[in-house]
């Protein structure tokens, strides 16, 4: 009888196999299935200042004039193409972009706008140049018109080791300067 056992259980297995196919052997084999089983997507990284900059871009297309972190987001400011000023915020962790506001600049600083949408070097690589100069991750980006000199720059803010340091980059030739660093109270 005990031979007679063992033929049954065969049969049957055979059978389900049979009938069942792949996905019998999965259920009969579970152990199997959860080694085929895909890996889980890896957990998306929060978007960093280039990111934010080239979605805030992608939706308002202009000459980025500052960009800054405020704990979940980035906020963006654009002088876009049409002349418009457009306050821009980013989050970081889905990389949406948000209009706050978009309004025609009032000319105030006229001089200083013809500057940045005449200069060589972008935000885009005055951010690459700093972080050539002084590795870390980026924290602000601004341009700077404001020295007694006159003279105009990217102030780009970059965070490491718990220390803020901030490097200085020419918007015609592009070298960049380390200015100086704090100890980072913001964390």
């Amino acid at each position: 009888m005990h031979c007679k056992h063992k033929a049954y259980v065969s049969t049957a297995a055979a059978a389900l196999l049979l009938v069942g196919g792949p996905a019998a052997a999965a259920v009969a084999h579970p152990a199997d299935a959860a080694r085929k089983a895909p890996a889980a997507a890896p957990a998306r990284a929060d978007t960093d200042a280039a990111g934010a900059v080239a979605a805030a871009l992608k939706k308002y297309p202009g000459v980025v004039e500052s960009v800054d972190k405020d704990d979940a987001v980035w906020h963006v400011d654009i002088i876009g193409k049409n002349g418009k000023h457009a306050e821009l915020t980013v989050d970081t962790r889905s990389g949406k972009v948000f209009t706050e506001n978009a309004n025609d600049d009032d000319g105030d600083d006229n001089g200083g706008n013809k500057a940045l949408v005449g200069a060589k070097v972008t935000a885009q690589q005055a951010m690459k140049a700093a972080l050539a100069a002084h590795a870390g991750q980026v924290r602000s980006v601004e341009w700077d018109d404001d020295d007694d000199s006159g003279k105009r720059y990217w102030n780009v803010e970059i965070t490491s080791g718990g220390k803020t340091t901030n490097v200085h980059v020419d918007p015609t030739s592009g070298k960049a300067t380390v200015s100086g660093s704090d100890s980072n109270d913001d964390g």
